[in-house]
């Protein structure tokens, strides 16, 4: 069974509870808007990097919340022909700033892990093979 973490902050009206899923569905959003950024990465499998669909945005992404804080690991795939550094700075403040103002959450730390690169198959089909 999953363990579900929630931040939940109270007031005079009551509480507010923000589970950790949805921290990691805002990093994934925020991490795919960046230009550069072909996809979220599943992991490793025989080398070559899984790449998720936009369904499966909190998968590339593990977080630990406490009261106040957040940290942000996301696992990347770039497109080919990018600057990598310039990339993941632009994903780690994207996030940051999403995760901040969707959330109030202080973001401690965003690491970027690049798990490959992808690259079109043809011009005319939108398929993109990870290696």
């Amino acid at each position: 069974m999953e363990k579900r973490v929630e931040r939940t902050e109270h007031n005079d009206v009551g509480s507010i509870r923000i589970a950790d899923e949805v921290v990691g569905i805002v990093a994934g959003l925020a991490a795919t808007e960046v230009a550069g950024v072909a996809g979220m990465s599943g992991g490793l499998v025989g080398g070559i990097a899984e790449m998720l669909g936009k369904r499966n945005l909190s998968k590339g992404v593990k977080v630990e919340v406490g009261e106040r804080e957040a940290a942000v690991d996301l696992f990347i795939i770039v497109e080919y022909g990018v600057r990598i550094p310039d990339v993941a700075l632009r994903v780690q403040e994207n996030v940051k700033r999403g995760i901040e103002s969707m959330t109030g959450l202080d973001v401690v730390e965003v690491n970027i892990h690049v798990q490959g690169v992808g690259f079109a198959q043809d011009a005319r089909d939108e398929d993109i093979r990870v290696r």
